[in-house]
This record gives structure tokens, C-alpha cells and sequence, in this order.
């Protein structure tokens, strides 16, 4: 008698068989999706992240870039310290600056004023801040190795020198009041030499931001 309650209770419907033989197959696609999905597509922390390392990289670019200017204008004689002067000018008067410049043609080449000095370096790193966050989310976005990521970092460079020069510098002349010493820095420093700055910069921004957004075992090159 309980023979056949036994076997009717093991036997297995062939709909429902059916249905979780069919339904198998697509629960493994799903994960199989979400999981690559979730290798592919930044979450909101990763862009995060990226945004803090990349202000930090292009503060420290910044001062990459900055070295470079003021050594450019020692060789030129026209003053160690002028080109954070003239950066400062952006809020102050260009006193500072054109000082810079008398006391180089005179023979001095390091003529010191703290204050325009710092704020000319504050105004700099910021902005060095400012673009190297934006670059930091492009990269995360794309996933590049970091080859791909240095090269990338040399045409931001670029990038950056034809934005400042022809849009972001005359946009914060007219915005406070500067003059023309901040629409036309580039040509006051020189077209070469502003082009090179900005290709220090994005070079060393590419850099840091290749060793730290990829790990050494996940270079894709």
C-alpha cells in the first residue's frame, strides 16, 4: 500500500521538469551579464575615487608645470618667481609681476614677494586640480592600461593649452577685471614655451594617475 504513494510522490511532472530545465540556462545568463557589467561600468565610489586622486595628481602636475615656467623665464631673464606673479595677477594688481621683471633686467633674477608668490601657486595647484579630477573620471570610464593612460595624459595636455589660452584665460580676464596681462598670457610667456608647460603638465598628470588608478597586475597596455 505504500509502495505506490512512494513512487507517485518521486515522480517528477514533465512541465515542471521542463520549466526549471529552461530556467537554468537563463539565470546563468543573467549573472553572466551582471557580472561583466559590473567589470565594465565605474560604480558611483570608483568615480569617486578617481575624482580625489585625480585632483591630487594635477595639484602635483601643476607644480610640474610651474617649475618648468619658472625655469623658462630665468633663462629668458625675465625672473625666476614672474610667472607666479603674473598668475596671481588674476586677483591683484601685476605690481608684483612687472617687479619681477624690472629686478631680473637689472641682474637679480629672484626677486621675492610672499604673498603674490603664494596666491599665484594657490590659484595654479587649483586649477591643476580642477582639470586633473576630470581627466581621473575620463580614465575611469574607459579603462585604459597605463601606456594608453600616459599617452592619453599628453594630448590632455594639449588639450588644456588650446583651452586656456583661446577660452579660459580671457573668460577670467573679463570675469574679474584682470587686464590684458591674463587674456594674453600665453603670448607674455611665449607660445613655445606655454605649449610645453601644459604637455609637462598633462605628461605628468598621465603618469601619476597611470600608477595609481591601475594596478601593476591589471595593466592592459
Amino acid at each position: 500500500m505504500n509502495g505506490p504513494l512512494c513512487n507517485q510522490a518521486h515522480r517528477r511532472d514533465p512541465g515542471t521538469a521542463g520549466k526549471v530545465a529552461r530556467s537554468e540556462p537563463q539565470h546563468l545568463e543573467h549573472n553572466v551579464t551582471s557580472t561583466h557589467l559590473s567589470h565594465t561600468t565605474p560604480t558611483r565610489s570608483t568615480l569617486s575615487r578617481a575624482v580625489v586622486i585625480g585632483a591630487g595628481a594635477g595639484a602635483v602636475a601643476s607644480l610640474a608645470m610651474a617649475m618648468y615656467a619658472m625655469l623658462a623665464a630665468w633663462s629668458k631673464d625675465t625672473g625666476f618667481f614672474t610667472p607666479l606673479y603674473h598668475i596671481a595677477s588674476l586677483f591683484i594688481s601685476q605690481d608684483a609681476m612687472m617687479a619681477s621683471m624690472k629686478s631680473a633686467m637689472a641682474g637679480s633674477a629672484f626677486h621675492v614677494e610672499l604673498g603674490p608668490a603664494v596666491l599665484g601657486a594657490m590659484i595654479h595647484m587649483m586649477t591643476g586640480a580642477m582639470y586633473g579630477a576630470m581627466f581621473a573620471v575620463v580614465v575611469a570610464r574607459l579603462a585604459l592600461g597605463r601606456s594608453a593612460i600616459v599617452g592619453l595624459g599628453l594630448l590632455y595636455g594639449a588639450m588644456v593649452f588650446a583651452v586656456s589660452s583661446w577660452i579660459g584665460l580671457p573668460i577670467a580676464a573679463s570675469v574679474f577685471g584682470s587686464g590684458d596681462q591674463i587674456t594674453h598670457m600665453a603670448r607674455m610667456a611665449g607660445w613655445g614655451t606655454f605649449v610645453i608647460e601644459h604637455l609637462v603638465f598633462g605628461l605628468a598628470l598621465g603618469m601619476l594617475l597611470a600608477l595609481r588608478l591601475v594596478p601593476a597586475t591589471g595593466d592592459r597596455r
